[in-house]
């Protein structure tokens, strides 16, 4: 399958075979994960209310994300959200105690660590669980800002009854790397967006293909400059019933066949901001990710060979929207109304 798409929208469609595999698997799966499931502890740092109706809430893991987290907020309330669910994995940079003064924010702390938390999946099934099943969720990572078609003037409701219309559950986006490129300059917290300093991305270079758990895509920077096979798909935008678990990859949800979706969106992903070597380092050090964290050991060796990473190439393009995105093929059309 073409990324991006040449197309109008992605052709998802399996056959019954296929479709058999994938039922197969989601009910294998799911007993294993039914079966190891386990509490986990978590604390609120204030009294939590209960979620109403209308309420659009977005849960995410902070860990040292002061350089990024407002402008983070001010992205998502723009979209929409009206409440942001937190796990603050032990931040020493001033993280917490600003998240503590968001109104909009319901922060938790735990004694586990990100790593013994499966990379933060029980922490985000034990909030689904805590805050409500059968409701949709916006579930990002801190570096994560999702774009779709229109985003700069329609909303996440507006997105949520288009998706429910189709019958849809969840919304396909890829992690698009953003890096820095000619033009970048620093951004303001409070007027400019992020992408003003990781200003690129790159516009070729990623295969896409169906297996029996979803969606699979990798590319970008990361594969063109240090061969890492990265997973980049994510559903950022899902229905969350008793049905769901984060089993093996956060790239992979249960049930697995609702993860054929042709509605894509886009995580612009923010790993290379102004705090990148710093943040590289970090993960680097505290092996808290994917394989003890190898790709971040891979930047960080590049890191001290040199003087930075230049990520540019040819196949680098400057960001200019969600506008351009649709028209390249990155996120597919939303009909308007």
């Amino acid at each position: 399958m073409d990324y991006p798409f040449r197309n109008a929208s992605p052709d998802i469609r399996q056959d019954f075979i296929a479709r058999l595999r994938t039922w197969y698997e989601t009910a294998r799966i799911t007993r294993r994960e039914r079966r190891h499931k386990v509490a986990v502890e978590l604390n609120p740092r204030r009294d939590v209310a209960p979620l109403l109706g209308h309420d659009i809430p977005l849960v995410f893991i902070s860990h040292n994300d002061m350089a990024i987290l407002p402008f983070f907020l001010r992205h998502y309330r723009a979209l929409g959200v009206t409440r942001f669910i937190c796990v603050d994995d032990i931040s020493q940079d001033g993280t917490r105690e600003f998240l503590e003064l968001q109104p909009d924010v319901d922060l938790w702390t735990s004694p586990l660590r990100y790593g013994q938390a499966r990379r933060g999946r029980r922490w985000r099934e034990a909030l689904f669980e805590r805050y409500g099943y059968d409701r949709w969720y916006v579930n990002v990572d801190s570096d994560e800002l999702l774009v779709y078609d229109g985003c700069e003037t329609q909303g996440l409701a507006a997105l949520i009854r288009f998706l429910a219309k189709r019958g849809s559950t969840r919304l396909a986006a890829p992690m698009i790397d953003m890096y820095p490129g000619p033009g970048s300059v620093l951004p303001d917290a409070h007027t400019d967006a992020p992408s003003v300093f990781s200003n690129c991305f790159d516009g070729r270079g990623y295969d896409c293909h169906l297996d029996k758990r979803g969606i699979s895509l990798k590319g970008g920077p990361r594969r063109r400059c240090f061969g890492e096979d990265n997973e980049l798909i994510k559903y950022p935008l899902i229905y969350w019933d008793r049905s769901c678990f984060f089993g093996s990859s956060p790239h992979r949800p249960l049930p697995y066949q609702r993860n054929f979706t042709p509605d894509w969106g886009a995580l612009l992903h923010f790993k290379f901001f102004v705090n990148y070597r710093d943040k590289i380092a970090e993960a680097a050090d505290e092996k808290q990710h994917y394989n003890d964290a190898a790709h971040y050991r891979a930047m960080m060796a590049e890191l001290q060979r040199g003087e930075g990473l230049n990520l540019a190439g040819e196949a680098s393009l400057v960001y200019g929207g969600s506008r351009q995105l649709q028209e390249l093929g990155f996120v597919t059309r939303r009909p308007e109304g």
